[in-house]
């Protein structure tokens, strides 16, 4: 028998249950909070830029000049730009319309999200934890960015993680970041 934790009566909560529940933290998470062995994760590579780089990144600074906040966004599937987006924070009222999060929403409305594994995706700023997030989830098999988080830093307020300190802590991931194509160009848009 179990007896009745809760004194309220409404939640139900029995010492069992709680116990139970204790069980399965100390399962589930116990690696997270207790610093457990996990296994070793695919994380991030970084790489030198590529001869096309340049060229892409500037379509990612000709839509950040036209966002709402200068940040841009392209993405590259087989060498062809599949999307190109801008911050449409203030436009949608949205304060996750990041450019990445804007190119990964417009690329799925017309193809499967799968074909995002292995795609290119360039943004004119180092990409947030939010955006860094839907990138790893979406499987994207390249990062590249201009402006570094701690350069952005100096112009905007940011949430002091890079995007290597992000895909390093998903085992899932296997994504290789260049950083600091045309930095300079990107940093010049903040006004």
């Amino acid at each position: 028998m179990s007896a009745d934790i809760c004194r309220c009566g409404r939640h139900g909560l029995s010492l069992d249950r709680r116990q139970s529940l204790s069980a399965l933290m100390g399962v589930g998470l116990g690696g997270v909070f207790l610093g457990a062995p996990r296994e070793a994760s695919a994380g991030a590579t970084e790489a030198p830029p590529r001869p096309e780089d340049e060229g892409f990144m500037r379509l990612a600074l000709d839509e950040a000049a036209k966002g709402d906040f200068p940040f841009g966004a392209v993405i590259v599937r087989d060498g062809k730009v599949a999307v190109a987006a801008r911050n449409l924070g203030r436009t949608n009222n949205d304060p996750t319309a990041h450019a990445e999060m804007m190119a990964i929403r417009s690329f799925v409305t017309t193809r499967p999200a799968a074909e995002l594994a292995g795609a290119t995706i360039y943004a004119s700023g180092e990409p947030c934890q939010m955006c860094m997030g839907a990138i790893l989830w979406s499987g994207f098999g390249r990062l590249v960015f201009a402006a570094s988080i701690e350069q952005l830093a100096t112009k905007i307020g940011q949430i002091m993680l890079t995007s290597r300190d992000i895909a390093d802590k998903a085992p899932f991931a296997n994504i290789t970041i260049t950083g600091g194509v045309l930095a300079a160009e990107s940093l010049a848009l903040f006004k």
